[in-house]
């Protein structure tokens, strides 16, 4: 791949001598959707699919990106003076923010630069592709000028300028997943504090299948800051009673003492799955550690359930993956991951199991939905590399 992308580079910028190559992955959280932004416990890991960068500084302070992914758009180019928000760059609004938000933290960029982009990673797809970008972005800044940054600096600054430049109110985990992966473990993440525990995956002649709806979304355009407020709002109307900071300071039992200060329905089951999402990822966590593979899939199960009747953030593509998946033989927990709305389940499928697994999901959601699904079995992967 590294080969590729510096062919590639040199096809578009002319040639590419002292480009260096970058890789940054994608994530996939294993359970705990929809708790990031409310003070939740999440376990995310990195992919071996994700985001490869070329880049090279430049002597003036023009700005080149190319996408191979995005080809048909060609060069598109800015300055490092012209850093805002434009309907018109595209895909290129994500790495434009991140340098936005690395000047705003007091890290000036003294020089354009050449940038190719490809990514493996289904775009739209909710493995974190917005994320790998700009993780990758961080990356290369940091590495190009010589920035003294952590890689959870990285996530910091990533997911600040998904907020306040591309108008996404993320919470924390897809750019700290991205950005401290570690290969064959999963990241137990308390996001209200930033501690984290490698937990290694273990799951014994069984794999981890995504499979891609294809039904394309874009977290801006969805309900996604909807259901932030939906919780602020209720978290607001609990504090009036109780002296908590986030949703996830409740465990069940007071939930339920405390639930009838939120005055609307929806925002109470918006709540209920926050608190009890919390509880299920420290269970699944748990039942990892013990080797408890049948407990953890159960745990998926229930959190997909709670997503799609609580937190209404499943749909009927991603409705039928998981109910289709739970038919199959061999399928031990089956979950949406990500922001829902379209994107991917995530499954821990039988070794032996996973072709009958595809073939029957496939076929299923091909004839109730009219499109394809893809498929993807994936391996637990490092964080950011120098190629």
């Amino acid at each position: 791949m590294k080969e590729f992308v510096l062919e590639k580079f040199a096809e578009i910028f002319g040639d590419n001598k002292g480009a260096e190559v970058y890789f940054v992955p994608g994530r996939v959280n294993l359970i705990g959707e929809h708790i990031d932004y409310n003070g939740g416990r999440v376990f995310p890991c990195a992919l071996t699919i994700g985001t490869y960068g070329v880049a090279r500084k430049r002597e003036d302070n023009k700005l080149r990106f190319y996408s191979v992914n995005y080809g048909t758009l060609g060069i598109i180019e800015s300055t490092i003076e012209n850093l805002k928000l434009e309907e018109e760059a595209h895909w290129t609004n994500y790495p434009k923010g991140v340098m936005w938000a690395f000047g705003e933290k007091g890290f000036q960029i003294s020089c354009g630069m050449d940038l190719l982009l490809y990514g493996n990673i289904p775009t739209g797809s909710g493995l974190s592709s917005s994320a790998s970008v700009e993780i990758l972005t961080g990356f290369i800044l940091r590495d190009l000028f010589c920035f003294d940054l952590t890689n959870e600096d990285l996530a910091l600054i990533g997911q600040f300028s998904e907020n306040q430049f591309n108008g996404l109110n993320c919470g924390i985990m897809d750019q700290f997943a991205v950005a401290m992966g570690k290969k064959d473990h999963a990241i137990f993440l308390d996001t209200e504090k930033l501690t984290y525990e490698y937990v290694p995956v273990q799951l014994e002649n069984a794999r981890l299948v995504i499979a891609c709806s294809n039904k394309k979304r874009e977290l801006t355009d969805s309900k996604y800051n909807e259901r932030r407020n939906e919780c602020e709002v209720a978290l607001e109307e609990i504090k009036q009673v109780i002296g908590i900071n986030t949703l996830c300071d409740l465990n069940e039992e007071l939930f339920e003492m405390y639930k009838v200060m939120i005055k609307d329905e929806d925002r109470c089951k918006r709540a209920k799955h926050v608190v009890s999402e919390n509880q299920r990822t420290i269970q699944a966590v748990e039942a990892l550690k013990k080797n408890d593979i049948e407990l953890f899939g159960q745990l998926m199960n229930a959190s997909h359930i709670s997503l799609r009747d609580d937190y209404e953030v499943t749909g009927e593509e991603l409705d039928t993956l998981v109910e289709e998946a739970w038919k199959v033989e061999g399928v031990i927990g089956s979950r949406m991951t990500g922001a829902g709305f379209g994107g991917c389940t995530v499954s821990i499928v039988r070794e032996d199991a996973i072709d009958s697994f595809i073939e029957k999901v496939g076929t299923a959601y091909k004839e109730k939905i009219g499109y394809a699904a893809d498929f993807y079995v994936v391996e637990v992967g490092d964080g950011p590399v120098i190629l």
